[in-house]
């Protein structure tokens, strides 16, 4: 790789195009080839017949069209000859009395390959039929072409030395089957579409989503250019749209309806790509028809930066979407919770609230179960616990959301029980180690399924994934339940469901769930300090968790290095976290991650929510004995 951790360069090039003037497209595309260079680009594409322009329409059957074409096709490879970057252009070909639509793919002064539409328009406002064939009318396999003999044909992919990519023109991606499909399975890791396609009100934005959809079925970057400035108005508007994407998400966008040229740049992650083709059993190399490959000895300079963003908080859905994705995080919950209170015939839900963010969140999809099943509230059976290190804050909160929700409320003290078994075991009260901490913490566990056996109830665990995947949690104290509702929704996550639900209750929860997203995250197993404020802090202990739900992300969904992961951190937390603190709380999570595995092998049950989940029946299994990696 160019990029040592998995990353290629391409790049999506808009000229301002001259209609049948090809030795000025040719010269505008030049311009923009050497600013690719510039930029480490390994391939940069242009719009669909770009050398002639699209709109030439009867022009295209003029002899002085195709041949200045040709010339101008030529005047590109012995201007590029020193050029790295592979360079796909838009051309007519004429072959075997046809004429084809074109992509053309240039490299150091030689044609590699030359690939023609296959899904020619010819409705509405196209009628490309009138002027071109299909590649699935041409039998031959090599064209003549600027004095060379070419491949062409549609079952080409070109193999750099870093990635595989395939190519389709325009109509190609809007067919049935897009020829991008088979391109794929058969090794495309990147498609480039070479494409011309008009404005007419909405059609951007179903371009885009066919764009992002088609990368997501394929499993593939997407290239995306269009047709811009310049292109004749005679009927139609062109507004060089360039959309990049990756397995489903948009990395790059151009500005449509600019005057000026344009050069689209981001990078493909190929080894992300890879990672997920690699764990979908549906996704192999098909070789029914095997295709030709083209191999391009290209040489691009390495590169550190991105043009593209690492996302810091994966987890957490895009703003504008934000409250659409709570919603039905929130229904996924609910709905797990509510099928396995009806199967086991349970007359309550049994559950602990500390006034913290985790038991509250559960204590909300508990509630909306409820509704769902249209049972009393008041069959929530909400206790809260005060131990030594429990404020008056999280206490009052706890009080104060129950009452507002309308559930049962119990308060059972776990001092006195807790003193008395620290006397039966012979432990000073004034040693506060592990096992004053989880002596209070199976304390709970005790009482609530006490509780439950008195009421025929469930009880509901309150732990998330971030805490599963630390290993942050008691074993057969807060570790068990007999459902876990938040074991699909990690830490960083947690906040922003209550917050959603904040602004979709009555004043009174809503007033008490905001003064719970300004609460530290503890389990309060410490004593107080002397001000009465929680001395105990999660994130102090164990490092932060937007950092540890980036450390677990990238290495369950794509099995990436450790070293890959601390990469992608720096990038995406500059600013934030420097490197040392990267280093540290990454090897602690590999740490604990490896060591805490016995207590994921048996967790409850528990909805899974996302891409990424810890279920030992599920998503992940892992020997409770594996090797640490370093």
């Amino acid at each position: 790789m160019n990029n040592q951790w998995g990353f290629v360069r391409v790049a999506a090039a808009v000229p301002n195009v001259f209609v049948a003037d090809a030795m000025e497209n040719a010269k505008a595309t030049v311009e923009l080839v050497l600013k690719a260079q510039l930029e480490h680009v390994q391939v940069v594409a242009f719009p669909e017949l770009g050398m002639t322009a699209y709109t030439c329409a009867d022009l295209f059957f003029q002899q002085r069209l195709l041949q200045d074409a040709e010339k101008a096709v030529e005047y590109v490879l012995q201007a590029t000859a020193d050029v790295d970057t592979v360079v796909l252009v838009g051309a007519p070909c004429c072959h075997a009395n046809r004429l084809y639509n074109c992509a053309l793919v240039l490299h150091k002064g030689r044609i590699m390959g030359i690939v023609p539409k296959t899904y020619i328009p010819n409705n509405n406002e196209f009628y490309e039929k009138r002027w071109f064939a299909s590649a699935r009318d041409c039998a031959d396999q090599l064209i003549d072409y600027c004095g060379q003999q070419v491949p062409f044909g549609a079952d080409l992919i070109f193999r750099t030395a870093d990635f595989q990519f395939g190519i389709e023109i325009c109509e190609d991606l809007w067919a049935p089957v897009p020829p991008s499909s088979q391109l794929a399975l058969q090794g495309a890791d990147v498609v480039f579409n070479l494409s011309a396609s008009n404005e007419v009100v909405g059609k951007a934005l179903y371009r885009r989503e066919l764009v992002l959809q088609q990368s997501a079925r394929t499993l593939s970057g997407y290239v995306y250019v269009s047709a811009g400035w310049g292109e004749s108005s005679t009927d139609l508007v062109f507004a060089g749209d360039v959309i990049m994407a990756e397995n489903g998400a948009q990395l790059a966008e151009s500005e449509r309806f600019s005057m000026e040229p344009q050069l689209i740049v981001s990078e493909m992650h190929m080894e992300r790509l890879r990672a997920e083709r690699l764990r979908n059993g549906n996704f192999f190399n098909d070789k029914t028809n095997a295709y030709r490959m083209v191999s391009i000895d290209n040489e691009v300079l390495p590169f550190d930066n991105l043009h593209r963003k690492i996302n810091p908080h994966p987890f957490i859905p895009l703003t504008d979407k934000r409250s659409e994705v709570c919603n039905e995080i929130l229904d996924i919950q609910v709905a797990g919770l509510a099928r396995r209170w009806q199967h086991t015939h349970a007359e309550t839900l049994v559950l602990g609230i500390s006034g913290g963010l985790d038991s509250t969140l559960a204590l909300l999809v508990c509630v909306r179960a409820c509704d769902k099943l249209k049972k009393d509230r008041k069959k929530v059976i909400g206790i809260t616990m005060p131990g030594f290190g429990t404020t008056d804050r999280t206490y009052n909160n706890a009080l104060l959301l129950m009452d507002a929700l309308g559930v049962t409320r119990k308060e059972i003290s776990i001092k006195e029980a807790a003193l008395q078994h620290f006397k039966d075991i012979q432990h000073d009260v004034n040693q506060h180690d592990v096992t004053y901490e989880n002596t209070q913490a199976r304390e709970r566990t005790q009482i609530l399924m006490d509780v439950a056996n008195q009421t025929n109830g469930l009880v509901i665990g309150t732990g998330d994934l971030s805490e599963l995947a630390l290993g942050w949690a008691t074993y057969n104290g807060d570790q068990m339940s007999m459902y876990g509702v938040n074991a699909g929704v990690p830490k960083t996550l947690v906040r922003y469901l209550v917050e959603y639900a904040a602004l979709h209750f009555n004043t009174d929860a809503r007033t008490v769930l905001m003064d719970v997203l300004d609460t530290p995250v503890s389990p309060e197993l410490l004593p107080a300090d002397a001000e009465g404020k929680i001395a105990q802090k999660t994130e102090d202990l164990v490092g932060p968790y937007e950092l540890h739900d980036f450390f677990l992300f990238h290495t369950l969904r794509y099995g990436f290095t450790k070293e890959k992961i601390a990469y992608l951190a720096r990038l995406a937390f500059e600013g934030v976290y420097d490197e040392a603190t990267i280093t540290k709380w990454l090897n602690t999570f590999f740490r604990r991650f490896f060591m805490q595995q016995f207590k994921r092998s048996c967790m409850p049950d528990g909805p899974k929510v996302g891409s990424v989940n810890l279920s030992p029946r599920g998503d992940w299994r892992m020997p409770s004995d594996a090797y640490c990696w370093k």
